[in-house]
């Protein structure tokens, strides 16, 4: 899907690691949310509450979700799933643009 039609977006920025993560949240008529972002190169890890969708629509990572050992390289477009109330670390090699869809439980 390239783009949403009927969303409401807030306007405030959702901003994380002195600014090289942002996002912006849009919120759908059925109540369900997703941000939309960019990520700068660097290192990061992230927690979350709801299950998570992150698509990664275009540049390069590595991956360390939750209960792995092993870290994944994913590349744009390509996308990963994270549990409810976990934590996952990423390694932003390139610029990336991203969608994360939050899926109530």
């Amino acid at each position: 899907m390239s783009e949403f039609k009927n969303v409401t977006i807030v306007k405030a920025a959702n901003v994380y690691s002195d600014g090289k993560v942002t996002s912006r949240t849009v919120i759908f008529e059925d109540g369900t949310k997703k941000t939309l972002g960019i990520m700068l190169p660097g290192n990061y890890e992230f927690g979350t509450a709801e299950k998570e969708i992150m698509e990664i629509m275009s540049g390069e990572m590595d991956i360390l979700l939750p209960g792995c050992s092993d870290w994944q390289t994913v590349v744009g477009p390509q996308t990963f799933e994270v549990p409810a109330n976990s934590k996952f670390s990423l390694k932003v090699k390139t610029v990336s643009d991203y969608c994360c869809s939050y899926i109530a439980q």
